[in-house]
């Protein structure tokens, strides 16, 4: 059997996140604590890793940020967007989700993996409307447990000033096989 990497998994992921079309608010939390098949999915009972990103390498350029879960517990549920805050210095900006994308209800039995993308634009050094992020945090649907990664991937354009960075949330998509 041959394993499929994380990164082309998520980077697939991305790339079918665009054809979604319906719209949603971002960074949206809203789910119920329990379901039928297991509960919410929280930090701490799963694994949270950041993979490889697509580094935008100039200003204006498009990057992309896979992040992948694995459940390491009892069954739980991932019902709306991962929440991700971006912080700089005393400023922190909270993502939206992807214009289109669609939100999925996934259930995840242990060892079970899911997959979102942050997709951002490359901000230029210096430039007062682009955010110098140096660490973000995640959270998951329906949790207030987040988990903080540093920011590696150069400042992120405004949308008009830093605490609107051009930077969105994908739906979670299934990993694996």
């Amino acid at each position: 059997m041959r394993a499929i990497p994380l990164t082309v998994t998520a980077l697939a992921a991305a790339l079918a996140l665009t054809a979604c079309s319906n719209s949603s608010s971002g960074g949206s939390n809203s789910s119920s604590s329990s379901s039928k098949n297991g509960s919410t999915c929280e930090i701490g009972k799963v694994s949270v890793q950041v993979g490889s990103a697509s580094v935008a390498p100039t200003a204006g350029d498009s990057g992309e940020v896979p992040v992948s879960i694995t459940n390491q517990s009892a069954p739980c549920t991932l019902d709306g967007f991962a929440g991700v805050t971006l912080k700089a210095g005393g400023t922190s900006a909270s993502l939206s989700s992807l214009s289109g994308a669609k939100n999925q209800k996934l259930k995840l039995a242990k060892g079970d993996s899911a997959t979102f993308s942050i997709s951002y634009v490359r901000g230029k050094d210096g430039d007062a409307a682009s955010l110098a992020a140096t660490s973000m945090t995640v959270s998951l649907p329906g949790s207030d447990a987040a988990q903080s990664f540093p920011w590696k991937y150069g400042p992120l354009a405004g949308k008009g000033s830093a605490e609107k960075p051009n930077a969105s949330v994908g739906a979670f998509q299934q990993a694996g096989d």
